[in-house]
């Protein structure tokens, strides 16, 4: 699949880029992605929800009816999960949510989720660039000359650049991410890839097992 290099300012290039069939051609597995998204948003879980059991109130011991005879339920203390401000019953404890992955399902599934974005003719393809400074102003026009500011967008980059970061952090629709760090998550959430030449083949490594 050939696709057409443009520059910042939204126009061709002139020049084409092939993408690697392996990578952007394949039939996306709906299920591997959604276990990847799933193990993602697992991730991120803190897991430090606790409710207070029967042993753990503070509160009077004493026995507040008789066993028998009062007609309703047995009680025990003030701390009985049968009344109001009681204990709660199998309450909710501190637990790690993470699971594992095996190295080439994740794999697949950044495969998939590539290969869907190329489907929906949601990927473009831009000249490497840079900012001498950041600025919010020059991006957002770069969005706009692109026409891709009314959707979400996924700015991947070959390294970690602080200028673009800092002139994208502010907007609402845009994610800046690099070619080693993309997740199945962040390349479903988005509706349209912008992924600059030098990032493709890092992109292509990274997924095809070779030696950047």
């Amino acid at each position: 699949m050939e696709v057409s290099v443009l520059n910042i300012n939204g126009e061709n290039t002139g020049r084409k880029v092939t993408l690697d069939e392996s990578v952007f051609g394949i039939q996306p597995n709906e299920h591997v992605v959604y276990m990847d998204v799933r193990q993602y948003l697992a991730n991120q879980r803190q897991g430090t929800h606790k409710s207070k059991e029967r042993s753990e109130m503070s509160g009077s011991t004493r026995k507040l009816g008789r066993q028998k005879g009062g007609g309703g339920a047995r009680r025990g203390d003030i701390n009985s999960p049968l009344l109001v401000g009681g204990a709660r019953v199998f309450g909710p404890k501190p637990r790690d949510y993470r699971f594992k992955l095996n190295k080439k399902v994740k794999q697949l599934a950044r495969k998939s989720a590539l290969s869907q974005k190329a489907l929906e003719n949601a990927i473009v393809v831009v000249e490497d660039f840079n900012y001498e400074a950041p600025s919010t102003k020059v991006f957002v026009e770069m969005l706009n000359k692109l026409n891709v500011s009314e959707r979400k967008q996924l700015f991947v980059l070959p390294s970690n650049n602080k200028n673009v970061y800092l002139s994208a952090r502010n907007l609402q629709r845009t994610k800046v991410s690099t070619a080693s760090d993309i997740n199945t998550y962040v390349i479903m959430d988005a509706d349209v890839l912008v992924i600059t030449e030098g990032s493709l083949e890092i992109i292509n490594n990274t997924l095809t097992n070779k030696e950047a």
